[in-house]
């Protein structure tokens, strides 16, 4: 039972360093997205990629409010399962973003740090709100 007390100030702490990384992307996207684009390039083609990277993020951010509201309720805090696979992936998510901005990764490599980083944990959460409240069944 204390593994399970010790995994969630280090889920949290994942959480939140994974957030602060993706609110710096939103700030500082324009290098990034320069990153993404032919050395000649026309505005139309930076602000198509722009819109792309702004996507993301913005989905990005609606799975934290997902991820969130299922830890801060109470439906996944005390969940080891889900506080091993929330930690692993944000915890992974935070260091693939801090080369993602520091090296200026290609705007594509973004969207499979989303999905295993972002979206599987949230799918995860997810279905254990459907189970905890609308099968009204404990969570394992």
């Amino acid at each position: 039972m204390a593994a399970v007390h010790s995994l969630i100030p280090a889920r949290f702490l994942t959480l939140t360093a994974h957030l602060v990384i993706v609110i710096t992307i939103f700030w500082s996207r324009e290098s990034n997205v320069l990153a993404c684009l032919p050395l000649d390039f026309t505005q139309e083609e930076f602000n198509s990629k722009d819109t792309e990277l702004v996507v993301a993020l913005s989905v990005t951010l609606g799975l934290f409010a997902v991820e969130l509201s299922g830890f801060f309720s109470g439906v996944s805090m005390f969940n080891s399962s889900q506080s091993l696979l929330s930690l692993a992936a944000h915890c992974s998510a935070s260091v693939c973003l801090s080369f993602f901005v520091f090296q200026k990764w290609e705007c594509w490599t973004y969207w499979f740090i989303f999905a295993f980083c972002s979206a599987l944990p949230a799918l995860v959460e997810v279905f254990l709100f459907i189970a905890v409240f609308g099968l009204k069944r404990k969570p394992l």
